[in-house]
């Protein structure tokens, strides 16, 4: 019961070229003016400089200041803690063009393309806090010991009534019945054909970026609707949730609404969610690790299983990084709060979904929709590669439901700082230099946060205490 289109052509001829000079053709081909070269920062907020085309030709590598990966979302910048070390300089670091990422921007009022662009030290190093350089790092990792991790992403969030006052809750939108949503409405293929224009320039705008959407429903809450991507490389699809979100979030404003990738934008209705299909293939012979010649799951299998249930706590941070991010983590609330495992089971953290022996995978549940998805991706493939290595083993999976059993998870931004600070497996994959500024930014953010008076606390305290 999912809303399906085809998208016509390949990704190959709309997106994507393989050098300098093919880009060169590209441009001309489509005759596009200008050119917008971003980079994702931590918060996966696309940063950088547009700039015509023939000066994008002439000198594609740009400097921009490193600080860019060191703002909060709020945009400022964490000054008050111990280990993390400012550069009091802001001093420059160059932009370089990942031409596999070309790509149209379909809703610019002028002909525009698109590239993503990867961050290097002036001596060519990587730019250690880069969130696309960490997720190269960790898929590095796995291609050291001969193996290729395979991760399919899908992506919820929710439509709602433009919102200019931050004090107002947030309202679904009207439809083109002229109501808006009332009640719970999962898998519904009349409440998405409720926002068939909308969708329909979705799929168009995909299209134009060679984006290729597997599918389309329409989730448990009111106006919440899902997104599908098909398996792949991690980070081509890193880049395609990455896009995905400037895509959507374009085509509900041209439709007079906001689209939310906030993990809990709504009271009373259920959180939003990234959840990760992981699998992990041999390079040499392209079979699934996962699974014995026989079709029996591999020792393998149950070591990436138990490195997630031992480690993705200490990573809460990152795929639940914000304090409304908590907020989703709820019994009873379709959110899982352990990192139990089952088969064909949505209640826990880990969920092994039903397959073939050659399909056979992961999906890790607990990442929020506010997650950066390079970095929710690459801590997630963490916590599963030091299961690999050093042999962990899960707990029994569980039958029936895990919403009873004991909340596994960390319940705040703080508390979930604190247990990535601690674990050394995971600060030494992540660098020093990561982890440092990682958690200042969260610790900024918390503290920015904590200036705001709440209407919750106006409701019951201005009079009561």
């Amino acid at each position: 019961m999912a809303k399906k289109k085809k998208v016509s052509g390949t990704t190959a001829d709309l997106r994507g070229v393989a050098d300098a000079a093919a880009a060169v053709d590209w441009f001309e081909d489509r005759g596009l003016e200008d050119i917008e070269c971003i980079v994702p920062d931590i918060a996966g907020v696309a940063r950088g400089k547009m700039m015509p085309v023939g000066k994008f030709i002439d000198a594609p590598v740009m400097s921009i200041p490193g600080s860019i990966f060191t703002q909060t979302i709020t945009g400022e910048y964490p000054l008050d803690d111990d280990e993390f070390v400012v550069d009091e300089a802001d001093s420059d670091i160059r932009l370089i063009p990942d031409y596999s990422t070309l790509a149209a921007v379909p809703w610019a009022s002028d002909p525009t393309a698109q590239i993503i662009h990867d961050a290097y030290h002036q001596d060519g190093r990587p730019v250690e806090i880069a969130p696309r350089q960490l997720l190269r790092r960790i898929v590095d990792l796995y291609e050291k010991r001969g193996w290729k991790p395979i991760v399919a992403p899908e992506l919820e969030f929710y439509l709602v009534e433009r919102n200019q006052d931050p004090d107002y809750p947030l309202k679904p939108p009207i439809g083109r019945s002229g109501r808006p949503e009332s009640g719970r409405q999962s898998y519904s293929i009349a409440a998405v054909n409720e926002f068939d224009d909308l969708f329909d320039d979705i799929y168009d705008f995909s299209e134009a970026q060679g984006l290729e959407i597997d599918t389309l429903i329409h989730e448990e809450g009111v106006a919440q609707m899902e997104i599908n991507l098909r398996h792949g490389d991690p980070l081509a699809l890193a880049d395609q949730v990455f896009l995905f979100k400037r895509t959507i979030r374009e085509a509900a404003v041209r439709h007079d609404m906001y689209a939310t990738f906030m993990a809990k934008p709504i009271a009373g209705e259920p959180g939003s969610a990234m959840h990760i299909h992981q699998s992990v293939v041999d390079l040499k012979t392209g079979e699934n690790i996962f699974s014995a010649p026989d079709g029996s799951p591999t020792r393998e299998f149950f070591h990436f299983i138990g490195g997630q249930q031992r480690l993705l706590p200490n990573v809460m941070c990152i795929l639940a990084p914000y304090v409304n991010s908590y907020r989703r983590l709820m019994r009873m609330s379709a959110a899982p709060v352990n990192v139990h495992w089952g088969y064909d089971n949505r209640t826990v953290g880990l969920r092994v979904p039903n397959s073939s022996p050659a399909a056979r995978r992961v999906e890790n549940r607990v990442p929020s929709s506010d997650a950066n998805p390079y970095l929710a991706i690459a801590a997630s493939l963490a916590c599963g590669y030091v299961g690999l290595t050093k042999g962990f083993n899960p707990g029994d999976p569980v039958e029936g439901s895990a919403y009873d059993l004991d909340f596994g998870l960390p319940r705040g931004l703080l508390e979930a700082v604190a247990l990535f600070e601690e674990c050394e497996d995971l600060v030494d994959i992540f660098g020093k230099s990561f982890s440092s500024t990682y958690r200042a930014i969260k610790r900024a953010e918390f503290e920015t946060f904590m200036r705001v008076i709440s209407p919750w606390e106006r409701e019951f305290l201005l009079l009561n205490v």
